[in-house]
């Protein structure tokens, strides 16, 4: 099953995820849903200093948002502000250093901006690929920590704030990549059989395609949605996918191209026409299974990994 999976999602990939598949789906976007002013809404992005999540924020930036950027790194996140600050002509972008992968950390940044500020929209786009099973000094899986815990306390943190103010929003960068797992609840961590970094990311990122939808039905005062940006040329897919990025270096997408999304789902109006909880690839929808992928999971074990999320996420809570 798995390499008939992998197979057609290949095949898939090389059609819609290149920079071709962009090109292909731009012909139907509507220029329009970007050009609006967002002047007065605030925007957290994770992961803010590089790639997809700094393209984002420059793009909101732009359009007059006020944009809060998590970075782990503190010197890489002001050279990314200043980038930022210089192409936008927005002060309005502020730096906080929190490490994804640390529980507490999360929980301590999150009730401390709740304080302080209000927030319209959240983009959760940190995300990490370790090659090898190494664990954090909390003793978690280190993708687990950051791909999946770290998006769940952030989120499930924020969400009062976000009920507080007008059309909020919720966007998590997954992958297709998800598309080649099936949920295994059984062992989140990845402690049994080898560990291939590469299948534990597309697992925590079926993580958070069903963290989005159990979301969306909990929570009806805000929108949520994941996407996939694409094969895209980022600093993370050259440094975790060497031999994916050598061979497909010139199909690779943009920054921009694999950006786009994430910025038509934060700040058009389009976007918050569509359903809530839904998986959008080039400002659509789409399916989150492949045909005949046997990759559906029981509603049992989608409410069993929020409740055990929410079991973990209480144990670091400060």
């Amino acid at each position: 099953m798995s390499l008939y999976r992998n197979t057609v999602w290949f095949i898939k990939g090389l059609q819609e995820y290149t920079k071709s598949g962009y090109e292909a789906a731009e012909r139907r976007f509507n220029a329009a849903d970007l050009e609006v002013s967002v002047s007065g809404r605030s925007f957290i992005v994770t992961g803010a200093n590089s790639g997809i999540g700094k393209t984002a924020a420059c793009e909101i930036a732009k359009r007059g948002g006020m944009v809060h950027m998590i970075c782990r790194n503190k010197d890489r996140a002001e050279e990314a502000r200043k980038e930022i600050v210089d192409q936008s002509k927005n002060e309005n972008v502020h730096v906080h250093i929190v490490d994804m992968a640390s529980p507490r950390k999360v929980w301590e940044f999150a009730n401390g901006f709740s304080q302080n500020h209000s927030l319209h929209v959240l983009i959760n786009n940190a995300g990490c690929m370790v090659n090898q099973r190494e664990l954090t000094e909390d003793g978690l899986e280190k993708n687990f920590a950051t791909n999946t815990l770290g998006t769940y306390i952030l989120t499930t943190a924020l969400i009062p704030t976000l009920k507080k103010s007008q059309d909020p929003r919720v966007i998590t960068v997954s992958s297709g990549g998800m598309l080649v797992q099936k949920l295994n609840v059984e062992d989140l961590q990845f402690e049994k059989g080898s560990f291939d970094s590469t299948m534990v990311y597309a697992q925590n990122k079926r993580q958070q395609v069903i963290m989005t939808e159990q979301w969306a039905a909990q929570h009806k005062e805000i929108h949520f949605s994941s996407m996939h940006p694409g094969w895209a040329d980022t600093p993370a897919v050259r440094s975790s996918m060497p031999d994916f990025y050598e061979k497909m270096k010139n199909k690779l997408r943009t920054e921009a191209q694999g950006a786009d999304t994430v910025a038509w789902l934060a700040i058009s109006d389009a976007a918050n026409k569509q359903p809530s909880g839904l998986f959008f690839q080039d400002r659509k929808a789409v399916s989150t299974h492949l045909p005949l992928a046997f990759s559906r999971s029981s509603p049992d074990d989608e409410q069993k990994l929020m409740s055990m999320l929410e079991q973990l996420a209480d144990q670091f809570k400060c």
